[in-house]
């Protein structure tokens, strides 16, 4: 009986083992698998493009060279890649700027204040997720065109500072999962409800706040169709909106178009590198409640 029951931990430590390293194995299958498109691309970027197509399923160069990088630096039109990195960098920060704002002020009145028409206020903002969003792409253009914002940025930022329903949700659930206790006791310290946002509520969604930073920032640096639709001057366009243009109908520069989608990823992997810690937290922590 010994003998056997020592035989029985041993065998549970095998299968244990071995089940793990099938998991891991499985794990970095998938996640090369996730990753070769991105790992292609940024190998593309470095051959000439007589190779790109030709040896598909090489990552490794024959070739090595920069020129593509350098091609794809100098643009077009005159205007570098520099100029729609700017532009691309000016309107995402604008438009980060009013997401945030927005979510914190309008999740933290739905979460915490009590007013007439709140909830048809409440039901209308979230229609406002379930609508896609090429329904509203003529409505909007029309709006904008009369207000003489077309040809502008103003609307790729401007709407940011109204709130975007899926932003103050996030927020509003995040700040649900404070408890109302500590608003109690800021009253009794003479706060007013101006007071208990900016010193107890803002600090404690920091996390949240910067997980809506982050989406809107990534969603307004890869906005093609909104700079398709309202910007028509290149000294406007984006990095999205530039890299199409790369191609033609008669010849597509793939070498050039590879190297500048390649530096377009810098910003996003620096601000997923600096705030992942705060992303994956405001991210995780929502819907728990106090």
């Amino acid at each position: 009986m010994t003998a056997i029951s020592a035989r029985k931990p041993r065998s549970m430590k095998r299968a244990r083992q071995i089940s793990s390293c099938i998991y891991h194995v499985l794990v970095v299958l998938f996640g090369f698998g996730m990753l070769y498109p991105l790992l292609w691309m940024i190998a593309a970027s470095f051959k000439p493009n007589t190779e790109i197509f030709t040896s598909v399923s090489s990552l490794i160069p024959k070739t090595f060279t920069f020129e593509n990088y350098i091609t794809g630096w100098r643009g077009f039109s005159g205007l570098s890649f520099a100029v729609f990195f700017k532009n691309s960098f000016v309107i995402s920060v604008i438009g980060t700027i009013g997401s945030v704002f927005a979510a914190a002020v309008v999740a933290f009145g739905f979460a915490r204040l009590r007013f007439r028409g709140r909830n048809v206020w409440f039901t209308l903002m979230i229609l406002t997720m379930m609508l896609p969003s090429q329904v509203m792409m003529i409505p909007q253009f029309v709006l904008y065109n009369k207000m003489g914002w077309v040809g502008t940025i103003l609307p790729l930022t401007v709407p940011h500072f109204f709130g975007g329903g899926f932003n103050i949700f996030m927020v509003m659930q995040f700040i649900r999962g404070i408890p109302r206790d500590m608003d109690e006791a800021a009253v009794i310290d003479g706060c007013n409800w101006y007071m208990i946002f900016l010193r107890i509520i803002l600090p404690l969604i920091i996390p949240s706040l910067v997980t809506v930073a982050v989406l809107t920032f990534i969603g307004s640096w890869g906005d093609f169709m909104g700079a398709l639709l309202y910007l028509n001057k290149p000294q406007l366009y984006t990095v999205a909106y530039a890299l199409k243009l790369f191609s033609d109908a008669s010849y597509t520069d793939f070498g050039a178009t590879f190297a500048m989608s390649v530096l377009s990823l810098i910003p996003i992997l620096i601000l997923f590198f600096f705030f992942q810690r705060q992303l994956v937290e405001g991210i995780s922590t929502q819907g728990l409640k106090g």
